[in-house]
């Protein structure tokens, strides 16, 4: 049966314009995004065969647009609509950070750090430079490490800083491992970065951990 034989309120078209996006599944949204399924397959089908074979959701968007153009039922064309909505997601959350919502909604921070850290495959630590009003001046991705751990030198956080002029700064990491508890070394090296920014009159405002689920806030557990 073709979708547009299906019921209307389970259409996935229909659905999100009647109930929003939230009540679509996973492979009810990559549907949209297809249009439509391999041969003798509806659109949804496709979908649900693609996270099947090469899900989660989260791991089948790490491919990259080159990676998902290979996938059966993607091909250059959706593997780039994929592509541009995700860098559309980016945007829009490093837009609430240029109006300073990094200070009047801090989780509107970790958002924006996990939708950059969370997809990739190894430990990246990075920052974010703020200005004295902390709306976002630029982001940087500084370290990366194996999927074991990135060493982290608090002087070229403090370089990169000046640099920008910047007044305040938020820092994060991911966790490759999907953890998102902050280790010992977490700890004693936001220490460190705070120390390091002090003596320059710049603030640590945050340091987010980024694993599965929402990002920890160490600010939000007395640690920064």
């Amino acid at each position: 049966m073709h979708i547009r034989d299906w019921p209307a309120d389970e259409r996935p078209r229909e659905k999100l314009l009647a109930r929003g996006p939230g009540a679509l599944s996973d492979a009810e949204l990559l549907a949209i995004f297809l249009g439509s399924g391999l041969r003798g397959q509806d659109a949804v089908a496709t979908a649900r065969g693609l996270l099947a074979s090469h899900g989660p959701l989260r791991r089948l968007l790490e491919r990259g647009p080159r990676g998902l153009a290979e996938l059966p039922g993607l091909g250059p064309a959706r593997a780039c609509r994929l592509a541009a909505a995700l860098e559309l997601g980016h945007r829009v959350l490093a837009a609430d950070l240029e109006r300073g919502e990094a200070m009047t909604d801090p989780a509107a921070a970790g958002r924006y750090f996990a939708q950059r850290l969370r997809s990739l495959a190894h430990e990246v630590f990075a920052v974010l430079f703020l200005d004295v009003r902390h709306r976002a001046l630029a982001f940087e991705e500084l370290f990366r490490g194996t999927i074991d751990g990135a060493e982290v030198h608090p002087r070229e956080i403090v370089r990169r800083a000046l640099a920008h002029n910047a007044a305040a700064v938020i820092v994060g990491h991911n966790h490759p491992s999907g953890s998102r508890d902050p280790s010992d070394a977490d700890r004693a090296v936001t220490a460190q970065i705070r120390q390091a920014l002090a003596l320059v009159d710049i603030r640590l405002l945050d340091h987010f951990v980024v694993g599965d689920g929402p990002p920890v806030s160490l600010a939000a557990r007395g640690w920064v």
